[in-house]
């Protein structure tokens, strides 16, 4: 798999060679992607091969007053002469850039201590051996599964499918790691009377086409609360005690705080998060990851700047010890990278991102929490959300809060659901961890509603005071 890049390595250690004449640290990125999704509904069948990655090169250069990047999609060793020369080009351009009489600030240079690595994808069934006739017959046969339970006007099932090569050489670095991750998904649409909604259930993994298993088995899941939906009630505003499953807590965990934590927003001043390092911002019940810990969509061993990847705690039984960061970012602000330099495509510039983010579990059950409640909400199915770094406030939206009186859950359920507030006070008001510890990885992230990469989240579920509208 990916054999070109096999094919384009001993030349590209040359360009690192010629490139080192001149600079004091240079490196490339080579990615190769196969991409392709499958969708079937009552508007028929869709299959796309558009991916983001594609196959091509990230070329980056250092000297002391600053730093240079090219991408191409077409690589050879005749090609180098004119790519020392390109880079010689964008430096000088990035001096003249600055206004008159400005010298040019220090840049400090990559650190690029020794490491080799060699990591292959692990997978059950690769969809393209399983091939597209295999994987339509599987997703059909969810969806007329699906189209036999009560008041559904339709289902619509999808599966998508990504291998990723990358490749990072530097002068002292030799990477190289091939990824495969599947995504699915299951939506019933449906009305009863006048009124008409939706429900959906996401799948992942970092693996292949097995994943199937587990959307074949969840069906009856996602009509059973398309039909609790249809009997909803418009939520009444106000602050209550809340359980939130393991997909509202990565929601949480994600728009609320992850992004407040990407340490290119603490360079540019527009994150609050950089006044409140090494003090109480949640419960101590709360501490929160990002990284390779574990194993999900986002996981990989190192990002688009060669930085190796690893675990980040960044709260710590309530208390905020560090951000994520891309390289440029670390250097800015003397700290280490973190392994979050990532890029939509080789087309794109490297930002800090999110990769793994979750919540840890804790020693309570989810029917302990629920039990504990006078009145209050299980939240279910998060449906988006809006981050807001500069004063950490939340606002996301759930499809489902399943009311708890006494303890015990009545049946009543309440659609849709405004979750807001200030992320410090819901996470503060955490009394409870615990239960089924689960990541999801079904979508991405964007920056600025642009720069869209696979990201994922999760936790267990969590006990929380949150205001609702």
């Amino acid at each position: 798999m990916f054999e070109r890049l096999d094919a384009a390595k001993p030349a590209l250690k040359k360009l690192i060679a010629a490139l080192r004449e001149r600079y004091a640290y240079a490196s490339v990125l080579a990615t190769d992607e196969r991409f392709r999704s499958w969708r079937v509904s009552k508007n028929g069948i869709t299959i796309s091969s558009e991916g983001d990655g594609g196959y091509g090169f990230v070329i980056r250069v250092f000297d002391n007053t600053g730093c240079a990047e090219y991408s191409i999609n077409t690589f050879s060793e005749e090609m180098i002469p004119a790519i020392v020369k390109e880079m010689e080009t964008r430096l000088e351009a990035e001096r003249a850039a600055l206004p008159e009489g400005i010298t040019p600030m220090p840049t400090a240079i990559p650190s690029d201590s020794p490491a080799v690595l060699r990591k292959e994808a692990k997978y059950e069934i690769d969809p393209m051996e399983l091939g597209d006739e295999a994987i339509l017959d599987r997703i059909q046969s969810i969806r007329e599964k699906g189209m036999q339970a009560e008041n559904v006007m339709d289902i619509f099932c999808n599966m998508t499918y990504c291998a990723e090569r990358k490749l990072f050489l530097s002068a002292h670095r030799d990477l190289d790691e091939t990824h495969m991750w599947t995504t699915a998904g299951v939506g019933a649409i449906g009305s009863r009377g006048e009124e008409v909604k939706e429900s959906y259930q996401g799948y992942s993994l970092l693996g292949g086409a097995e994943l199937l298993r587990d959307v074949e088995n969840d069906v009856g899941h996602v009509t059973a609360a398309l039909n609790d939906l249809l009997g909803s009630e418009p939520m009444i505003p106000g602050e209550y005690e809340c359980v939130c499953d393991p997909s509202v807590t990565g929601m949480i965990v994600h728009e609320a705080f992850g992004h407040g934590v990407e340490m290119d927003m603490f360079v540019k001043d527009r994150a609050q998060a950089k006044q409140f390092i090494g003090e109480y911002v949640a419960s101590p019940l709360v501490t929160m990851h990002d990284g390779a810990a574990v194993d999900e969509c986002a996981t990989w061993a190192f990002d688009d700047e060669g930085t190796l990847t690893g675990d980040t705690v960044i709260i710590d039984k309530g208390v905020l010890k560090t951000g994520m960061c891309d390289a440029l970012s670390a250097m800015r602000l003397g700290v280490q990278p973190t392994g979050n330099g990532r890029r939509e495509s080789y087309e794109r510039k490297a930002y800090t991102r999110m990769t793994n983010t979750y919540f840890e579990g804790g020693d309570a059950t989810k029917e302990e929490m629920i039990a504990s409640i006078k009145y209050g909400f299980l939240l279910e199915e998060p449906t988006s959300g809006m981050e807001d770094p500069k004063n950490w406030g939340i606002q996301c939206m759930v499809n489902i809060a399943r009311e708890i009186k006494d303890g015990k859950l009545t049946g009543r359920v309440f659609s849709p659901i405004v979750l807001t507030g200030y992320v410090p006070d819901l996470l503060k008001s955490v009394t409870m961890m615990g239960g089924p510890f689960k990541l999801e990885g079904g979508g991405y992230c964007g920056k600025g509603y642009k720069e869209w990469v696979k990201v994922s989240d999760g936790g267990a579920y969590m006990k929380a005071r949150i205001r609702l509208g």
